[in-house]
Protein backbone atom coordinates (compact mmCIF):
# COMPACT_ATOMS: atom_id res chain seq x y z
CA UNK A 1 0.00 0.00 0.00
CA UNK A 2 1.20 3.49 -0.82
CA UNK A 3 -0.09 6.59 0.90
CA UNK A 4 0.69 10.07 -0.39
CA UNK A 5 0.56 13.03 1.97
CA UNK A 6 -0.41 16.56 1.08
CA UNK A 7 2.31 18.92 -0.11
CA UNK A 8 3.80 20.90 2.76
CA UNK A 9 4.74 24.57 2.77
CA UNK A 10 8.29 23.49 1.99
CA UNK A 11 7.12 21.90 -1.29
CA UNK A 12 7.72 18.34 -0.11
CA UNK A 13 5.37 15.37 0.19
CA UNK A 14 5.61 12.44 2.60
CA UNK A 15 5.04 9.07 0.95
CA UNK A 16 4.40 5.99 3.10
CA UNK A 17 5.24 2.57 1.69
CA UNK A 18 3.74 -0.34 3.64
CA UNK A 19 3.45 -4.11 3.25
CA UNK A 20 1.82 -6.89 5.27
CA UNK A 21 4.36 -8.78 7.38
CA UNK A 22 3.54 -12.04 5.57
CA UNK A 23 4.41 -10.62 2.15
CA UNK A 24 8.03 -11.49 1.42
CA UNK A 25 9.11 -12.61 4.92
CA UNK A 26 12.30 -11.13 6.32
CA UNK A 27 13.82 -7.71 5.84
CA UNK A 28 12.49 -5.57 2.97
CA UNK A 29 13.64 -2.13 1.80
CA UNK A 30 12.11 0.31 -0.63
CA UNK A 31 14.77 1.29 -3.13
CA UNK A 32 14.45 3.98 -5.75
CA UNK A 33 15.51 7.19 -7.39
CA UNK A 34 14.79 9.11 -4.16
CA UNK A 35 17.57 7.27 -2.30
CA UNK A 36 19.98 6.67 -5.19
CA UNK A 37 18.93 2.99 -5.25
CA UNK A 38 20.60 2.40 -1.88
CA UNK A 39 19.15 -0.83 -0.38
CA UNK A 40 20.12 0.25 3.14
CA UNK A 41 18.55 3.73 3.09
CA UNK A 42 14.85 2.89 3.68
CA UNK A 43 14.18 -0.47 5.37
CA UNK A 44 10.54 -1.15 6.23
CA UNK A 45 9.98 -1.33 9.99
CA UNK A 46 7.45 -3.74 11.60
CA UNK A 47 4.44 -1.99 13.17
CA UNK A 48 1.93 -3.18 15.79
CA UNK A 49 -0.84 -3.32 13.16
CA UNK A 50 0.71 -6.33 11.41
CA UNK A 51 2.34 -4.28 8.66
CA UNK A 52 5.76 -2.82 8.10
CA UNK A 53 6.34 0.59 6.65
CA UNK A 54 8.70 3.44 5.92
CA UNK A 55 8.11 7.10 5.09
CA UNK A 56 10.14 9.02 2.53
CA UNK A 57 9.98 12.75 1.89
CA UNK A 58 10.25 13.91 -1.70
CA UNK A 59 9.58 17.10 -3.68
CA UNK A 60 5.94 17.45 -4.72
CA UNK A 61 5.20 16.90 -8.41
CA UNK A 62 7.93 14.22 -8.53
CA UNK A 63 7.80 10.96 -10.39
CA UNK A 64 9.33 8.22 -8.26
CA UNK A 65 10.83 5.06 -9.72
CA UNK A 66 11.14 2.30 -7.14
CA UNK A 67 11.08 -1.40 -6.28
CA UNK A 68 11.19 -3.42 -3.09
CA UNK A 69 14.22 -5.52 -2.23
CA UNK A 70 13.78 -8.52 0.06
CA UNK A 71 16.17 -11.10 1.51
CA UNK A 72 18.36 -13.06 -0.90
CA UNK A 73 18.20 -10.34 -3.56
CA UNK A 74 14.50 -10.80 -4.36
CA UNK A 75 13.14 -7.72 -6.15
CA UNK A 76 9.39 -7.14 -6.38
CA UNK A 77 6.94 -4.39 -7.29
CA UNK A 78 4.03 -2.68 -5.56
CA UNK A 79 0.82 -3.07 -7.53
CA UNK A 80 -0.49 0.14 -5.93
CA UNK A 81 2.03 2.11 -8.00
CA UNK A 82 0.62 4.34 -10.72
CA UNK A 83 2.37 2.14 -13.26
CA UNK A 84 4.55 -0.97 -13.09
CA UNK A 85 7.05 -1.67 -15.85
CA UNK A 86 9.95 -4.08 -16.22
CA UNK A 87 12.19 -1.49 -14.55
CA UNK A 88 9.92 -1.18 -11.49
CA UNK A 89 7.06 0.93 -10.28
CA UNK A 90 6.33 4.56 -10.99
CA UNK A 91 4.53 6.87 -8.61
CA UNK A 92 3.53 10.46 -9.28
CA UNK A 93 3.39 12.64 -6.14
Amino acid sequence: MIKRGKPGKDGNVKVTFSLPLEEQPGPVSVVGCFNEWDPHAHPLTPRSNGKRSVVVTVPSSSTLHFRYLADNGVWFDDHDADAVHEDGGRLHV
